[in-house]
């Protein structure tokens, strides 16, 4: 059983190391998107702070100011209704509307998809610039979006998803199989070697206690950054699972329930979304995509582990204003609560500056277990050498 496990957890390496490779240095940076973004792209993502105001400082969006940024885009031929906005969080941020591209007929599965994002200046109300999220590029817009795309898609569309969630499916594979193999006996002595690195002047050997004891001690982050990874590329692979002991919320937006045929304001659905939870931030607001669609704001409540945009969702109707949903993660005892988590918990952030400097410095982790697992492989598949024969004295007669 254990020579099974031990050509399962090594051929799967070999297989998957190269992209865990690929997704850990990726993510290395990207618990950082924000900051190296805003410094690669100064002119792109910062404006000088609103009157009275110090750069960096929280800043609250009201709904007029949801409504002003909104009727530039829309009074633009050039732009148009976005289908998201997304709203600055501190003074010297700017809003950033996305365009997402219409689905179209043909297009192969692995073609990556382009959205449109356009800068507005939430204090003179002037379009900064734009970029193509999604692009691949190495100039400054192009970076961060670009690592992200290689980070959860391989740059490879929906292809690159289903390769990405298989990764994470064989990572947590070889973390059980891992840690199966590493179980010493239940003795002092055995224990204090499993988890111990000695040197010993042979590297196949370091290699080896590296790569068994680091398995140890990184289990744990493995198995939350697998599972997670998964949810977050193939939610069907894992939402029966956390269903089956759970409740959680159906996906996707509910349907309006009025008849009304004027359409709701930007304005009035950050409004009514503020309303909902006062002491709250809203971070996005999602336009319908059709009629008969409601708006969903994205909100982040006092309390929340996720930063950022918070993970608090409202569904407000788009003919009426009523609230049609509400998906809370604070007041949630369930499985809604479980998958607020997975994103904070991925990146780091649920623990703050530290917890994103952990999940920075462990991005390292699938390299050094490439290296260490290819470095004992190498030696296991080299032939031993036969031993030398001494030579025999030979006296000359």
């Amino acid at each position: 059983m254990k020579q099974f496990l031990r050509t399962l957890h090594l051929w799967t390496g070999l297989v998957f190391g190269t992209i865990l490779v690929v997704l850990g240095l990726t993510g290395s940076l990207l618990s950082w998107i924000h900051e190296l973004d805003s410094m690669l792209n100064p002119g792109l993502l910062h404006v000088a702070p609103p009157a009275n105001m110090r750069a960096g400082d929280p800043f609250k969006v009201d709904a007029p100011l949801v409504q002003a940024a909104t009727d530039v885009l829309v009074a633009d031929p050039a732009y148009g209704r976005p289908s998201m906005l997304e709203l600055p969080e501190r003074a010297g941020d700017v809003f950033v509307a996305w365009y997402r591209p219409t689905p179209a007929a043909g297009v192969a599965p692995w073609s990556q998809a382009v959205t449109r994002q356009v800068m507005v200046d939430p204090a003179r109300l002037v379009v900064l610039g734009e970029r193509n999220w999604g692009e691949a590029g190495l100039s400054r817009p192009l970076l961060m979006p670009t690592l992200f795309h290689i980070h959860r898609y391989l740059v490879a569309g929906e292809v690159g998803k289903v390769v990405v969630a298989i990764t994470g499916v064989s990572l947590l594979l070889m973390t059980v199989t891992g840690m199966i193999l590493w179980w010493p006996r239940m003795a002092k002595a055995a224990i204090w070697k499993a988890i111990t690195v000695r040197h010993g002047g042979s590297w196949p050997r370091f290699s080896y206690q590296l790569h068994r004891a680091g398995g140890f001690f990184a289990a744990p982050v493995l198995l939350v950054i697998a599972f997670s990874g998964i949810y977050f590329n193939m939610p069907a692979w894992v939402t029966p699972a956390i269903k089956a002991v759970s409740q959680v919320t159906p996906a996707g937006k509910p349907a309006n329930t009025s008849r009304a045929t004027t359409s709701l304001s930007a304005a009035a659905a950050v409004a009514a979304a503020q309303a909902q939870f006062p002491t709250a931030r809203v971070s996005r607001l999602s336009f319908p995509a059709k009629p008969g669609q409601p708006f969903e704001a994205r909100v982040r409540q006092p309390g929340e582990l996720r930063m950022g945009p918070g993970a608090t969702r409202i569904s407000i109707d788009s003919g009426n204003g009523a609230i049609l949903r509400v998906i809370d993660p604070v007041q949630a005892k369930s499985g809604d609560k479980f998958i607020s988590w997975l994103f904070p918990l991925h990146t780091g952030e649920a623990f703050g500056i530290a917890g994103r400097v952990f999940i920075s410095l462990f991005g390292l982790a699938p390299l050094a277990f490439f290296v260490t697992g290819l470095v004992v492989w190498l030696k296991v598949r080299r032939p031993a050498k036969a031993p030398r024969r001494k030579r025999s004295a030979v006296v000359a007669a």
